[in-house]
């Protein structure tokens, strides 16, 4: 009997066993495929939570002279020229082409329910007459609020009575590449399209503008979905589709869009000013090289050269100085010129800056008043020639050299006018045209700043010069055992 109640305990442990290893086992696999459970089964409550704040943007542009045929999207590829006079000569009587209407198309989102609606700049640039049009089938008149062409945003608003369902504004900097979302819009005019596909990149730098900063998509955009919102799983604007990249002009799983993040600060001076404006530092600037990294002695790598300091600008009055290192600016890192300008662009002329740089060996925190950017020169300064024995042939930086070069305004250096083929020098690197700033970390302004610091050098000695070279920027050459 006792042998009997043994054996039925040990099958009850057993079954507890067995019931924790098949629970553990379950636990397992449903770890295993949790992964699955993020790809959404469809759209379908995504698309109805949004479609009410998505609308079309319609445009009518008046058109100097030609047909519509060859400006639809693009302009007309053959400029004021017709392909067709060569053919059938200029209309009778010598009369230009008659002005035409062209339409045009976009989508764009309602931000508030006062009307204001988010889209492209090159929607609505230039129309005559802009039309919008929900997604209950309802059409209204729209005006232009304020535009700003840099980053290609515009604001519009219209007036109704109609209750009016604005979409929220979501986080762009929390997106992740590989992260789901969702383009809304009017591709071809096809109002309401819903594509769905991940964030292929972010931070991408495409030529667009000063300011580019895209979220790269591989959800299907075209022409027409311009302006149109980039929805994350929440529902929520985290993008505005703006460009897709391709030869043919339709989608080939390459779309952009401006982070939300990027034209929030926007679109809030676009709704209070009807312009935007920018704060300037006034510093010319450039990526760090691994070489201009080690000969800054900045160990991270991390950060922005100053090359250039416009003299009675911002970082001027406050003695930011050529040759620093930017490392932050109130706070947020900088790692290269694209960060920088984005950060000052976007800080507020108001308040003052904290700008935190590297110089020599020590890290400075310099608090600058930042003024509202200006389109506007800088004086010039003029120089004089002379010879080197490197195998080079100097002269000081003169006005109308410099213009012809690509130089900025208030450079200073020796420029480098002749490059002997077998001197030290070309067998350094050195080129024609570069512009000598620094040796061994002493300015060089002048030919008797150069033969200054040159004769310094002594034999056995490696020198190192600073060049900023058009279309390269700063470039350190280094030429070991002088002598």
């Amino acid at each position: 009997m006792k042998q009997k109640k043994t054996v039925k305990g040990y099958l009850v442990v057993l079954a507890i066993i067995g019931v924790m290893l098949g629970s553990n086992l379950q636990i397992a696999m449903a770890a295993e495929n949790a992964p699955v459970t993020m790809i959404p089964q469809d759209f379908s409550e995504l698309a109805e939570k949004v479609r009410d704040g998505v609308v079309n943007v319609s445009t009518v542009k008046t058109i100097k002279g030609g047909g519509p045929v060859f400006r639809h999207f693009f302009g007309n590829p053959f400029g004021d020229k017709s392909p067709f006079d060569d053919f059938f000569g200029p209309l009778p009587g010598g009369k230009a082409p008659r002005d035409f209407k062209q339409q045009s198309l976009g989508s764009g989102f309602i931000i508030d329910r006062e009307g204001y609606i988010v889209t492209n700049n090159h929607v609505v640039e230039n129309a005559n007459q802009i039309k919008v049009k929900l997604a209950n089938g309802k059409a209204f008149d729209a005006k232009i609020m304020g535009r700003d062409p840099k980053t290609d945003l515009a604001l519009i608003k219209i007036a109704t009575s109609t209750d009016l369902k604005p979409l929220q504004l979501g986080d762009s900097d929390a997106l992740r590449v590989g992260t789901w979302v969702v383009a809304v819009g009017s591709p071809f005019g096809l109002e309401q399209t819903v594509t769905a596909g991940i964030v292929s990149a972010k931070g991408r730098v495409i030529g667009a503008g000063p300011y580019d900063d895209f979220i790269q998509t591989d959800a299907s955009i075209n022409p027409g979905n311009s302006g149109g919102p980039l929805i994350n799983l929440k529902g929520e604007v985290v993008g505005i589709n703006t460009a897709i990249m391709s030869r043919s002009g339709e989608n080939v799983g390459i779309g952009f869009a401006i982070p939300i993040n990027l034209a929030d600060g926007i679109i809030e001076q676009l709704k209070d000013n009807g312009k935007v404006s920018r704060a300037w530092l006034g510093v010319g600037i450039q990526d760090l090289t691994p070489e201009l990294a080690q000969y800054y002695r900045v160990n991270d790598k991390q950060g922005v050269l100053v090359t250039q300091v416009f003299e009675g600008d911002p970082a001027d009055k406050a003695g930011i100085k050529s040759g620093d290192v930017i490392i932050s600016v109130n706070g947020k890192k900088v790692s290269s010129s694209r960060d920088l300008s984005l950060i000052v662009a976007n800080a507020s002329v108001e308040k003052r800056a904290v700008v935190t740089v590297l110089r020599g060996d020590n890290e400075r925190k310099i608090y600058v008043n930042l003024t509202t950017r200006q389109d506007s020169g800088i004086n010039e300064k003029q120089g004089l020639k002379d010879t080197d024995d490197l195998g080079l042939k100097l002269a000081e930086l003169g006005p109308e050299t410099a213009r012809r070069l690509g130089f900025s305004e208030d450079e200073k250096g020796v420029l480098v006018t002749q490059v002997q083929s077998d001197g030290k020098g070309a067998l350094a690197g050195i080129k024609q045209g570069d512009l000598i700033k620094e040796i061994n970390h002493k300015a060089v302004n002048t030919i008797k700043d150069y033969s200054k610091q040159m004769g310094e050098v002594k034999s056995g000695d490696t020198l190192q010069i600073l060049i900023k070279r058009v279309n390269a920027g700063l470039v350190v050459v280094t030429i070991s055992a002088m002598g």
